[in-house]
């Protein structure tokens, strides 16, 4: 949809759930609907934008095909893998690219509207460089190029930051409602605001709370609490808080002492 915006001319899509089919009928509605290897063969640029995992057999398959492809950008929107999932068809003359959007789509008609100002983690070949660089600044991003070898690491950066996140966030969401907090969002929601906002621009040096001020005896009654009202929650409540001591002991926010007092909490048999 973003490069339909661009001024390219969509000339096929394949989808195979039912969500998917719906999708492209409500969002390029006059796209012929064909299988993989009949999209490969009438476009000029393909672009594969499958589950991570599903990648490497989709590749395999239609490079299986016989589709030609020499002279064809092929490229994936995986944020894991780089180019030696393309290999089948580079072997078989594609050009290859990708280009990863850093940004969380949930299928809706506003997804493309995200893509203005965003990051795309883009890995290319040396003379594929400008060509990726074209195609992401069509769409409305900013590439940034990562290395073959550095594409898992990228991607568990945002795994972490992104997925991780909406996890903790309803998490705490459900404690605070079992705290008879009414509408947990609208009590979070500037709390988070404000705290994204710190740890960007500060860093560790934005950690706040009982865990990074060394409060053992606040954060022995959030485990107790925790067990008592939501055990499946105190798994990574455990986790974080040590972690975050972790970080906030190396950032000389929280004393040797206090430290050890605090994680002496978290590691009794009780929590």
């Amino acid at each position: 949809v973003a490069l339909a915006r661009a001024g390219h001319r969509i000339v096929a899509a394949s989808a195979v759930s039912q969500a998917s089919l719906s999708r492209i009928s409500a969002s390029l509605p006059d796209v012929l609907i064909a299988r993989p290897e009949e999209v490969v063969a009438k476009a000029d640029l393909a672009l594969l934008t499958v589950p991570d995992d599903a990648l490497p057999d989709l590749v395999r398959g239609l490079a299986a095909t016989g589709v030609p492809m020499a002279g064809r950008l092929v490229a994936h929107a995986s944020g894991r893998h780089g180019l030696a999932v393309l290999e089948p068809a580079v072997r078989a003359g594609a050009l290859p690219l990708a280009l990863h959007p850093v940004m969380t789509f949930t299928g809706r008609g506003d997804d493309a509207d995200k893509m203005a100002g965003i990051s795309f983690g883009v890995t290319a070949p040396e003379q594929l460089r400008p060509v990726a660089e074209a195609l992401v600044v069509e769409m409305g991003g900013e590439p940034v190029f990562i290395a073959e070898d550095k594409r898992d690491l990228y991607h568990a950066g945002l795994a972490s930051a992104a997925n991780h996140l909406i996890t903790l966030v309803v998490q705490s969401s459900d404690l605070l409602r079992e705290a008879g907090v009414a509408d947990p969002a609208g009590m979070l929601g500037p709390l988070l605001h404000a705290a994204l906002e710190n740890s960007l621009a500060l860093g560790d040096l934005a950690l706040t709370g009982p865990v990074a001020r060394g409060d053992a005896d606040t954060v022995a009654a959030h485990v107790q609490a925790i067990a008592q009202a939501a055990p499946d929650a105190l798994g990574a409540y455990l986790a974080l808080a040590r972690l975050t001591a972790d970080r906030a002991l190396a950032a000389g926010t929280l004393t040797p002492s206090a430290a050890q007092r605090l994680l002496g909490v978290l590691s009794r048999p009780s929590a």
